[in-house]
């Protein structure tokens, strides 16, 4: 929607607060990816690839975003492990036709100096039962459990946990010889990665149960093979979140002590930066210090790190609440310029305005369309 001259200077003061944007229009590198500005395009899933296979729309809609942002991270795109996904309209990483499809996405991606990873995805146990490309296959998780801690699904056997790490690598390599800038693994909000790291979901008594460093062993393993498959200087960022789709206030780690024996392993393994998907970029990760997630990951691990979390939009994430505006900017800013984190990832307020951070930068913000869930469907 277009804003009246009123509602503009509303929404100025409200995105800006007399905070200075231009330090996340500054240039930065990610692996051998040179970014343009600090703006991240976060993997949002739109369904609309028929057959898995992303078309023309698909290529148009990601071009469209790309001559704007530093990097975009596509919609979750399914390897090819059989129970990697539960939609045939949700992309695939395989098959001649659906790669076909991802090189013409990364054509119109780079025709406008843009960059992109694919992100790798395996939905585990939040896939229906004998749903999508393979409803023939099982769906597997960590230990035959569902989201909400019952019975659903089957434990993943040793053997199924090896061909899934080859699975990802295959992806990983797949991506780097059709031309995209790097990858992204999806290691958050539940899915089969997420699933081994969080206790409600992993009661495994083998080598990838118990402890939380036993809990990272399959990320780990998954990001070793990847960089083992891509070479040393390739992108590898791995998504990961505390909060669950079936539970806002889940935690794979209590305190900065049980994060860093979570992040500690996937940096060494070859992590090239960290994704960190929270609800509200700007709340304190742990009590007693005021550090955010994004935060707390860059401090640990030393490695580049994308803060997420309702960035530019008027509410966070499935409802408002009477914490700080998310719309406002100068928070974010603040804490950019405080080191907490290195890129901005940006989801609905690009979804419904793929000029957001033109418009950001040239003080056009009349002319920024803001997100409404009602117009979802529209948005492409």
């Amino acid at each position: 929607m277009t804003l009246s001259t009123a509602q503009s200077r509303s929404l100025a003061t409200t995105l800006l607060d007399d905070a200075d944007p231009s330090p996340l229009f500054t240039p930065f590198t990610l692996g051998d990816a040179a970014l343009s500005n600090r703006f991240v395009m976060a993997p949002m899933t739109r369904g609309f690839s028929p057959g898995g296979v992303p078309g023309p729309e698909v290529a148009e809609y990601y071009r469209r975003r790309a001559a704007h942002m530093g990097l975009i991270v596509t919609e979750g795109t399914y390897i090819d492990h059989p129970s990697a996904g539960g939609s045939t309209s949700v992309p695939r990483f395989y098959d001649a036709d659906a790669l076909a499809g991802w090189k013409h996405v990364v054509d119109a991606v780079h025709e406008v100096g843009g960059r992109i990873f694919p992100q790798l995805w395996h939905i585990g146990v939040t896939r229906h039962e004998w749903s999508g490309p393979h409803p023939e296959s099982p769906t597997i998780g960590p230990s035959g459990l569902g989201s909400d801690g019952a019975p659903f699904g089957r434990a993943a056997s040793l053997a199924d946990i090896d061909a899934i790490i080859a699975s990802f690598a295959r992806a990983a390599l797949t991506a780097k010889e059709i031309g995209f800038d790097g990858v992204e693994l999806h290691g958050a909000h539940g899915y089969l990665l997420d699933a081994f790291l969080w206790s409600r979901t992993n009661q495994r008594t083998d080598r990838y149960g118990g402890s939380i460093a036993a809990r990272t062993r399959l990320s780990e393993e998954v990001v070793a093979a990847v960089r083992d498959a891509v070479g040393p200087d390739f992108p590898v960022v791995f998504r990961y979140s505390q909060w669950k789709g079936a539970d806002f206030d889940a935690q794979i780690a209590s305190t900065a002590q049980e994060l860093d024996t979570v992040l500690a392993p996937l940096a060494a393994a070859g992590v090239s930066a960290f994704h960190v998907s929270t609800r509200r970029y700007w709340l304190p990760a742990f009590a007693g210090d005021d550090r955010t997630l994004a935060g707390w990951t860059k401090s640990l691990t030393g490695l580049p790190t994308i803060a997420l979390g309702s960035v530019g939009v008027g509410s966070p994430f499935l409802g408002a609440d009477a914490e700080l505006p998310s719309l406002s900017l100068a928070r974010l800013i603040e804490l950019f310029e405080r080191g907490e984190f290195d890129l901005v990832g940006l989801g609905r307020a690009v979804l419904s305005e793929p000029t957001w951070t033109a418009k950001l930068r040239d003080r056009r913000l009349d002319e920024i369309r803001l997100y409404e869930k009602s117009h979802e469907e529209e948005l492409f």
